[in-house]
């Protein structure tokens, strides 16, 4: 019985979930603040659950990937999992940026992991790198739903099969995973994800502005690598609380009310867009820090009428950890044939390919796609490449 430890590197939190014969048997939350001051916090509590197998932070995902593959740990961490740069770091820092603190943090733990655990750590693919997403739902796109998004499903059709009964060929969800600074929806036909919408691709989130209109965009003359983190609700109304702003709406405050019902607008938008893929979906399931605020499950019943919306349902044992969090460990669990070993191969996980940028076709992306893709091949010992 192998002792599999997962790692899901929130915005708000870092989750570390213990896993064996298929239940969690320890759980430890980390305010990701706390971990971007001092990394060493997170990997002491990593090394004194003694696991079998680390499932390490994954970022925007490789197809899976053991620590002893990975020739440049840090390179690996930042311009792989987290699609930056050095440059992109040094400046963030600098400029004190919290979210460019966590990607160093967590650049700083993926190398002290590999090198220390080495074939002991392993990493996984977000929802573009899944084969059962076809190609032209990719066009595009690099973020249907990073890692802790496909984890997070991971743990729902788990818990929905349970709650119903079936087997995972016959769970027809859409999945809403709202978090502290990103929204993502996924779409899941017959046990398998077929389409995800990113946070970054979603609508307005709370840190993130969402998927932005082009014509904005053509006129910003430079981005910075964490802009992604910034334009959400929270800087339009200039709070960081969504209790308070669910307090507000029932209290009829304004401009706070109308902005969390806009809030619920866009993410019941988002969810008839995976609707429109997925027809057959029994259930919206709800994951997410945000998610546990009962009036955003309330509002969204009632503007979604001709779906049930419910809460996934966490995996046996877990009490504080996220959804996401525990489907990392349950993901690795699977990969090394326990429990959730059929759940990964019907999901097809271990058929992940490519990169991220891959599916990118606008010309002005083209030497991002070559970097990405000449920097995956020369860092991974056995890269896994897409077929075409």
């Amino acid at each position: 019985m192998l002792r599999v430890l997962g790692v899901d590197p929130g915005t708000k939190t870092f989750d570390v979930v213990v896993i064996e014969d298929g239940v969690v048997k320890a759980e430890k939350s980390i305010d990701t603040a706390t971990i971007a001051k001092n990394p060493e916090v997170l990997i002491k509590a990593i090394e004194a659950f003694e696991a079998d197998l680390i499932v390490a932070p994954s970022g925007y995902g490789v197809p899976l990937t053991r620590g002893d593959e990975v020739l440049d740990s840090r390179r690996f961490a930042i311009e792989i999992l987290l699609l930056s740069t050095e440059n992109d770091i040094r400046r963030g820092v600098e400029a004190g940026e919290v979210g460019i603190w966590v990607y160093d943090a967590l650049a700083k733990v993926v190398e002290h992991l590999v090198k220390r655990f080495g074939s002991k750590v392993l990493f996984l693919p977000s929802v573009i790198l899944l084969p059962t997403v076809p190609a032209y739902r990719k066009l595009n796109k690099v973020d249907m739903g990073t890692v802790d998004k496909l984890a997070a499903t991971f743990t729902a059709i788990h818990g929905y099969s349970q709650r119903e009964g079936i087997d995972y060929s016959s769970v027809n969800i859409v999945v809403a995973e709202l978090g502290f600074g990103y929204n993502a929806v996924i779409a899941v036909s017959k046990g398998k994800i077929v389409d995800g919408i990113g946070g970054t691709c979603a609508s307005m989130g709370t840190l993130t502005a969402g998927s932005l209109d082009l014509e904005v965009v053509v006129r910003v003359e430079r981005w910075d690598r964490w802009d992604v983190f910034h334009g959400g609700l929270f800087y339009y109304v200039n709070m960081f609380d969504m209790s308070e702003l669910a307090k507000a709406f029932e209290k009829g405050e304004e401009p706070l009310a109308s902005a969390f019902k806009g809030f619920i607008e866009a993410v019941a938008k988002d969810i008839m867009r995976a609707l429109v893929i997925n027809p057959n979906a029994e259930v919206v399931m709800l994951t997410g820090r945000h998610s546990k605020i009962g009036l955003v499950k309330r509002l969204l019943q009632e503007l979604l009428k001709d779906v049930e919306v419910l809460y996934v349902d966490p995996i046996k044992g877990a009490q504080i950890s996220k959804e996401a969090a525990q489907g990392y460990a349950a993901i690795g669990e699977g990969v090394v044939g326990g429990v959730f070993k059929d759940l990964v191969e019907h999901m097809e996980i271990e058929k992940a390919c490519g990169t991220v940028a891959d599916y990118l076709v606008h010309e002005k992306l083209g030497k991002f796609k070559e970097r990405i893709q000449s920097t995956y091949k020369a860092l991974v010992t056995h890269p896994k490449l897409c077929i075409t």
